[in-house]
């Protein structure tokens, strides 16, 4: 499965983007803790320029903290670069954000700092807004592509956010970063094969995190075959139809549904080290 979605909103989104950049300070970039590397978008190092950024590692309750320390250390080393992980039970996350926005952009003291802030869809940037702002500006949702237009938002006196739908890259390169943008839901589920994403996040977890699965779906879903945990799944929840054909289908969404909200546990499915050669 090739995966490709970038609908024309995301085109004006980036164009959009490019305009107001002469009047940003600093970037705001919101990644999915549990996949950095892949929720990282490549076309925002042009947009950026030699602005300094804050790459805010979000939804870190739902991450490997381990993975995501790993994560913190790489991020840090680079240039015009800070890190930090955030959770949605994190009140402190303006606090964070202003002292970090001010060490970075150190000669802007007479006015708002402006920050573009970034995401790829479905990365919890709308809510991620609404936190700093303190009241709901955005809106919020459990599916990519919600927010559909730029518009401004004042924090207090000290910080403008441009906030930006969220946007992904025309061709989907390496094309298993893709496929981990399509299991944290940063794509639309309408242009997936759900049983073959539901595979390939099996595959992922029982690598790194055995028995993950087992624990939370019970007795027969102890097994390393994909397509024998869906049947499972699918048995256990009542996805069965006449003749006892389990709908593999709906176990598969059953599955990414719950992956996605945590369900199995804390997990990363990516680290530095494997994702180095890239990031060289």
């Amino acid at each position: 499965m090739t995966i490709h979605w970038f609908p024309g909103h995301m085109s004006t989104a980036r164009d959009e983007l490019r305009k107001a950049m002469p009047g940003v300070d600093l970037v705001i970039e919101v990644l999915d803790a549990r996949i950095p590397f892949s929720s990282e978008n490549p076309l925002v190092a042009d947009l950026r320029g030699a602005r300094p950024s804050i790459r805010i590692l979000n939804k870190a309750d739902l991450a490997d903290p381990a993975v995501t320390a790993d994560w913190l250390v790489a991020a840090n080393q680079r240039p015009g670069v800070a890190a930090l992980a955030h959770h949605h039970s994190q009140p402190d996350l303006l606090r964070r954000v202003l002292k970090v926005a001010r060490d970075l952009v150190p000669n802007v003291r007479d006015r708002r700092l402006v920050a573009a802030i970034l995401g790829v869809p479905n990365v919890g940037k709308s809510t991620l807004i609404n936190t700093l702002v303190g009241r709901t500006v955005a809106r919020t949702g459990n599916k990519p592509a919600l927010t559909q237009s730029q518009q401004r938002v004042m924090v207090g006196t000290e910080l403008a956010l441009i906030d930006t739908p969220g946007f992904l890259w025309p061709k989907l390169e390496p094309q298993i970063c893709g496929y981990r943008l399509a299991v944290m839901g940063a794509i639309s589920d309408r242009v997936v094969n759900p049983e073959e994403l539901a595979l390939f996040a099996f595959e992922a977890l029982h690598a790194d995190y055995g028995d993950c699965v087992e624990r939370y779906y019970g007795a027969g879903a102890e097994t390393t075959d994909g397509m024998a945990l869906l049947a499972a799944i699918g048995r256990r929840r009542g996805f069965v139809g006449k003749g006892g054909v389990v709908d593999t289908q709906r176990a598969a969404d059953r599955f990414l549904m719950d992956l996605r909200a945590g369900a199995l546990g804390r997990f990363s499915l990516e680290t530095p080290a494997r994702c180095e050669p890239a990031l060289a």
